[in-house]
């Protein structure tokens, strides 16, 4: 079986030179020599993405590669692919740099000028102590690829005051909560907030860390604060000018052993670019860029994002663009942040609902936000969506994916509750309606009495003057105004010398017309003789 080799030779002639002599070896399959450590490291990921079986043996770092040191580019190589051999390419042959490239993780150096013997024999010994690995591990995607540090997120703002820090709290409280190991790194070295928004107050921060080249768990332990949550929080330092000596070699070495440790290492990088939070973007596993939905931010987000690209940090294409403070009238939307900046923007966009925050906020107090708050709610759909909180995503498929899903599924509960509310309020409404209902027919029924007796009256003393009967003319006038369900209706007529009195009884029905409950009412009137109009209408409830 022959040993896959991959190089990364800064400089054309030297990689002329080794090409050729990996060339002579025997059993050997050389890829082309890569020019930078950028290169290497992509072309590594990409065949470990494909198939853990398609990465090399060998890997030669020469000691002039860049931009990332090649020292620092082994440790990195070595806690990313530990199955691979790295061997480093030297012109320093001193005790020191043997045993930094040990440190680091080399499984042996390579003399330059480069010789046929040095080179077959480095490269044998390092595929065999490749084989021997990957028999011992497997072939899991634990022990060959990805190596056994966590992932690297970093948060980064388009400018000041587009939520950088609030999101990379939430996110890794967000990881937290679905029970992964977190550390949250403040890497907004002249300003970090973190400490603010988690009410923690801690001497040691990041910048401790710089004089120490060697950063073992233990020197770790004792820099890092573990919250009340259970978030491993390395601070920025209270003392701005502190952040200088965060260089970009004090910022791999802390991310290599932060990633060794934790499961997710999610890294704010404010909206200052530094050495420090350079180097993380550069080499995070995922980058995050906030903005919000305004010309300004839109155009400081294609700013940085071309700055990434310049400095060779990040490619636009690989950078995750997060909206913030969005809104669905918002004249900026997602698809022409997308088409500025040459990013891809998050399906999962984060509401404007500051008043939701500000009683957290202003206690520092973030990890007691409301879990019904929609901010809350889409920034942890944001992790789900990210893949940064295993359960949560789960979750979040099922409801339908985004924040809108959350609104909408609330939307729903409460249309839900309404209706059980209703429900149970109905019979209550339905008896209250019938009262009504049936006092009204009451006080039709009274008035319809009252109107007949008054009408019957009138013609039993028309009826006299006439010269016919007074009698029949009462009941037939008063009969004449009453609807077809009240004609069962007593009519009663009586001379009580000076007037004419008439009485109706109407019986009262029960709901609708027709319909007897047994009660009845009685409606009076009376009519002074030859015309002479006295009617005095009076009702009373039988």
């Amino acid at each position: 079986m022959s040993v896959r080799v991959h190089s990364a030779v800064p400089d054309p002639e030297s990689a002329r030179a080794l090409a050729t002599l990996l060339g002579q070896l025997p059993d050997t399959e050389a890829a082309p020599p890569m020019p930078d450590s950028t290169s290497l490291v992509d072309t590594l990921d990409r065949l470990a993405a494909e198939s853990l079986d398609e990465l090399p043996e060998v890997v030669l770092v020469h000691e002039r590669v860049g931009p990332v040191p090649a020292l620092d580019l082994i440790r990195d190589l070595v806690l990313r692919f530990p199955a691979v051999g790295v061997v480093l390419v030297t012109a320093d042959t001193s005790a020191g740099v043997l045993t930094a490239a040990m440190d680091s993780g080399a499984r042996g150096i390579v003399t330059l000028p480069l010789g046929h013997e040095a080179l077959a024999e480095r490269v044998h010994a390092a595929a065999a102590w490749s084989a021997g690995m990957r028999k011992h591990l497997g072939t899991s995607a634990e022990s060959l690829g990805g190596g056994p540090g966590g992932r690297v997120v970093t948060v980064s703002g388009a400018k000041g005051g587009v939520g950088t820090t609030l999101t990379a709290v939430q996110l890794a409280l967000a990881a937290r909560q679905s029970g992964r190991s977190v550390a949250l790194l403040d890497l907004d070295l002249q300003s970090g907030d973190v400490a603010s928004y988690l009410d923690v107050q801690f001497r040691r921060s990041v910048a401790d860390l710089a004089a120490i080249a060697d950063i073992t768990p233990r020197v770790l332990q004792d820099a890092v604060f573990v919250h009340e949550t259970g978030l491993a929080l390395l601070l920025a330092p209270g003392d701005g000018e502190r952040g200088e000596e965060v260089t970009d070699r004090v910022a791999r070495q802390v991310l290599t052993a932060l990633r060794s440790r934790y499961d997710l290492v999610v890294v704010d990088c404010g909206c200052q670019m530094s050495a420090g939070n350079a180097v993380a973007v550069e080499v995070a596993d995922q980058a995050l860029l906030l903005v919000t939905p305004d010309v300004v931010a839109v155009r400081a987000a294609k700013r940085l994002v071309r700055l990434w690209d310049r400095l060779q940090i990040r490619k636009a294409e690989e950078t995750v663009t997060v909206l913030n403070r969005y809104a669905r009238g918002s004249e900026i939307q997602p698809s022409l942040v997308e088409r500025v900046t040459g990013t891809r923007v998050a399906r999962t966009a984060v509401p404007a609902h500051f008043k939701e925050l500000q009683s957290a906020v202003d206690a520092g107090r973030m990890q007691d936000l409301d879990p019904r708050s929609t901010v809350r709610q889409a920034l942890y759909a944001l992790a789900g969506e990210l893949q940064l909180a295993a359960p949560e995503a789960a979750d979040h498929k099922r409801r339908g994916g985004g924040a809108l899903a959350l609104r909408r599924r609330e939307a729903k509960g409460d249309r839900g509750a309404v209706t059980l509310e209703f429900a149970g309020m109905f019979p209550i409404l339905l008896t209250l309606v019938a009262i009504l209902w049936q006092c009204a027919l009451y006080g039709y029924t009274y008035s319809l009495a009252g109107n007949a007796a008054d009408e019957g009256a009138r013609a039993a003393t028309a009826a006299v003057i006439a010269g016919e009967d007074p009698a029949a003319a009462c009941r037939t006038a008063a009969r004449a105004h009453l609807p077809d369900a009240w004609q069962d209706a007593a009519v009663s007529c009586a001379d009580e010398g000076a007037v004419w009195k008439a009485q109706v009884d109407a019986k009262v029905p029960l709901f609708l017309p027709g319909f007897d409950a047994g009660w009845e009412v009685s409606g009076e009137a009376g009519a002074a003789r030859e015309g002479e109009e006295a009617a005095g209408a009076g009702g009373g409830a039988g």
